[in-house]
Parts: C-alpha cells; sequence; structure tokens
C-alpha cells in the first residue's frame, strides 16, 4: 500500500502526440490531394480560341484537313457559336467536302437563321453539288440579310456561272454575274473569295490573261490553296503556255495529293503536245487516286488507246459505256452519250479501238449511236464514219494482234 507511483515518460507522450498531429495533417493535406487510383485522370482542355488559332494557321499553310479537324474541336468546346460553323463551312468547301460544308452552314442556321454568311456558304456548297435553284435562293437570302456581303456577292458569281453553262441558268445569267463580280471586288478587294470568283468569271468567258492576273491576287492572299494553282493551269493551258500549265498543276498536286484532279489536268496537258506516254502514265495515277470515277476511267481508256493499247482501251472505254464492276471490286456508273464533247471523245474512242479489235458488232452500234445523237459534233461524226471505214477494211484483212499496256517496249503514237 505504500508502493511509489510510477512517473509518467513525458518524452513518450510527447513523441505519440506528435506522431497522431503529423498522421492528421498528412491525412488532410498530402494524401486529400492526391488522385485516386481508380478514378481517370482528367486531360486538359484547350480554349475554344486556342483550337481556332490553330485552324487559321492551318488553312495558310493549306493544310485543310487539320483546319477542319481543329475548327470541329472548337465547335465541341463551344457549340453555340454559329460563326465556327460558318468558317468551317468555307474550309470544307476549299476541301471539296462539299456535302459536308452545307450540313455545316445548315448547323449554323439552327442557332442563328438570319445569319447572312451561313445562307451564303450554303449556295455556295449547292452550288458545287449542282443544285443551282436552291443555292441561288440562299444566296440571294443572304444578301436580302446584308446586302454589303461581299463573299455572298462572290459566291453568286459563281452561282450564275455554273448554271448559265450548265443550261439551268435564266438568260443574262452572265450580265449578272459580271456585275456582281464587280461588287464583290468593290466590297472586298482584299479578300480571296472575291477575287477568285472575279477570276473565275473572266475565265469563263474565254478572258484568260486577266482571269490569270485575278487568281495571282487571290495567290498573294493564300498561296498554299490547290484551288487557285489548278485555275492558274488551266488558263495558261487555254493560251497554250504548257510548261506553266504543268507548273501549275505540279504545285496543285503537291498541296493535295489526293485529288486525282491534277493528275487528270496533267494527262490531258501531255496528251494535247504529243507526249502520250506521259499522258497516260498521269491518267493512271488519277485512276488510283479515284477508282470508281468514271470520267477518269475514259480518259484513262483515251491515253491507252492514244498508246496503242487497243483492249486496254476497250476496258476502260467500256465503263463509259456499259458501266460495270472492276477487277478490284469498284463499281461504275456509265454515262450516257450526250452532246458534251468529252462524252463523245470517249464513246467513239471507245468504238475505235474495238474497230481495231476487229469487234466490229459492238463498233458498228457505237457508230450509229454518234451519228444519231451528236449529229452537230463534227468531230464525232467523222470518227463514227472511220469507225465503218476500217470495219470495212478488216472483212479484206484483219487486223494483226497488238501490244498490250504490260508491254516493255514504249510505243510510239500515231495520229
Amino acid at each position: 500500500m505504500n508502493r511509489r507511483r510510477a512517473r509518467p515518460n513525458w518524452f513518450l507522450i510527447v513523441l505519440l502526440s506528435l506522431l497522431i498531429i503529423g498522421g492528421a495533417w498528412v491525412d488532410r493535406f498530402i494524401i486529400a490531394t492526391q488522385p485516386s487510383p481508380f478514378e481517370n485522370t482528367p486531360t486538359p482542355t484547350l480554349a475554344p480560341e486556342s483550337y481556332l488559332t490553330e485552324a487559321e494557321e492551318s488553312f495558310k499553310l493549306g493544310k485543310l484537313s487539320q483546319a477542319i479537324e481543329s475548327y470541329q474541336k472548337a465547335i465541341a468546346s463551344r457549340p453555340d457559336d454559329p460563326s465556327v460553323y460558318v468558317t468551317l463551312a468555307r474550309i470544307q468547301v476549299f476541301a471539296g467536302k462539299y456535302k459536308d460544308a452545307q450540313i455545316s452552314a445548315e448547323d449554323a442556321l439552327l442557332l442563328n437563321p438570319n445569319n447572312s454568311m451561313a445562307h451564303a456558304v450554303r449556295g455556295w456548297a449547292l452550288d458545287f453539288q449542282g443544285d443551282y435553284l436552291n443555292a441561288e435562293s440562299s444566296v440571294k437570302r443572304a444578301l436580302e440579310l446584308d446586302p454589303n456581303n461581299a463573299l455572298a456577292h462572290a459566291y453568286y458569281v459563281e452561282i450564275l456561272v455554273d448554271s448559265s453553262y450548265s443550261g439551268a441558268g435564266l438568260f443574262g445569267g452572265i450580265e449578272k454575274a459580271i456585275e456582281e463580280s464587280k461588287v464583290a471586288v468593290a466590297l472586298a478587294p482584299d479578300a480571296l473569295e472575291t477575287r477568285r470568283a472575279r477570276g473565275y468569271l473572266l475565265e469563263a468567258t474565254g478572258n484568260y490573261e486577266e482571269a490569270i492576273r485575278e487568281y495571282e491576287e487571290a495567290i498573294k492572299i493564300n498561296a498554299n490553296l490547290a484551288d487557285l494553282h489548278l485555275a492558274m493551269g488551266r488558263n495558261y493551258r487555254r493560251l497554250e503556255i504548257y510548261d506553266k500549265a504543268v507548273e501549275e498543276f505540279t504545285r496543285a498536286n503537291a498541296l493535295n495529293p489526293e485529288d486525282p484532279t491534277p493528275d487528270l489536268y496533267m494527262s490531258r496537258t501531255y496528251a494535247t503536245i504529243g507526249e502520250y506516254a506521259q499522258a497516260m502514265q498521269y491518267a493512271e495515277t488519277a485512276v488510283t487516286d479515284n477508282p470508281s470515277d468514271t470520267s477518269l476511267r475514259g480518259n484513262l481508256g483515251v491515253m491507252y488507246y492514244r498508246n496503242l493499247y487497243w483492249r486496254e482501251a476497250v476496258r476502260e472505254l467500256g465503263y463509259v459505256v456499259n458501266g460495270g464492276m472492276t477487277d478490284t471490286g469498284e463499281q461504275v456508273e456509265s454515262i450516257p452519250l450526250t452532246p458534251d464533247a468529252r462524252v463523245a471523245e470517249y464513246y467513239f474512242t471507245y468504238g475505235l479501238a474495238l474497230a481495231r479489235l476487229n469487234q466490229c458488232g459492238e463498233a458498228l452500234q457505237i457508230a450509229r449511236a454518234l451519228l444519231e445523237r451528236v449529229p452537230a459534233d463534227t468531230l464525232a461524226v467523222e470518227n463514227a464514219n472511220e469507225i465503218v471505214n476500217r470495219c470495212q477494211q478488216n472483212l479484206a484483212q484483219p487486223p494483226e494482234p497488238l501490244p498490250t499496256a504490260d508491254a516493255t517496249a514504249t510505243p510510239t503514237a500515231t495520229p
């Protein structure tokens, strides 16, 4: 009963207290700020302005796919801004995505039905799809909302030109286009589309040197758009300045290598100057880029014929006349014979190739169709008669077998 009480160990008490306090501090201020291993780590999201800056830079560099992707990200970040949809639609037109452009413009109109630029770009996109009536209606609505919308005037120029030359436009469409082009340039002389539209009008009316000057002004604004270089090349070709034409087509091809159009134009340019082997090579590349395009198949068939490859010519031009499935599984639609000079060329070249192979049953049917359907086309009629003459010669002396496109020797073309 007289045992003395043990004295407390103050050192141990203080140590334990410090450990408790330290554990509480770690739990509150350290562990609480650490991400849970069972939750997804959030990724940083750029502001819409950053995406817009990226898109504008990509457009200046001619990187249209990247520009489109950046605008789509901007829309995802700010889906209630119609101006972003409109700009996206404009870039989609330059990229050849006309239906997508129409949809983007219509999305802008859902947000603001009175957006003049949305109506204007929608009309431009419809023009490229051949819907000239609705294209004109849309661009007129844009001008009702804003008579000083320079780009709407520019788009109207292209719609009027395209509808007039397709036969769908009203009388006086070209005169109206001339007036609209002057208004567009006066309102915005430094805008890409106003210079482009003015050049397009001058090209359509045969003023090729003036058209080149307008396209040059557009290229000063943005030198990295394949469309502008294609236009320059077309006009140089019309002026028979073939070296510059090929140079411009080559630039367009470098800017947009997936587009078969530069290869098609180079093919026809080389054929014009008699360099048929090169013309055939570019025609083959164009078909590789878009194997289901009937017109590209037709052009390739013509180039095969010019290089004396009759069998290959018959195969490719047969798609133009009859349609069908290719060996690689592409469905190709036929093109009906019309007064269009290019289509007539496909048909009479097909008939000539058939006659060369002594397949005169079908060749004579082609000749008859040409004489009946395009009697005003002097070249087509002349070649139809040549088909008949060659088939008559075959009765007396059947043609000898000729090389194929797989032959190693370089062919020498004859007229």
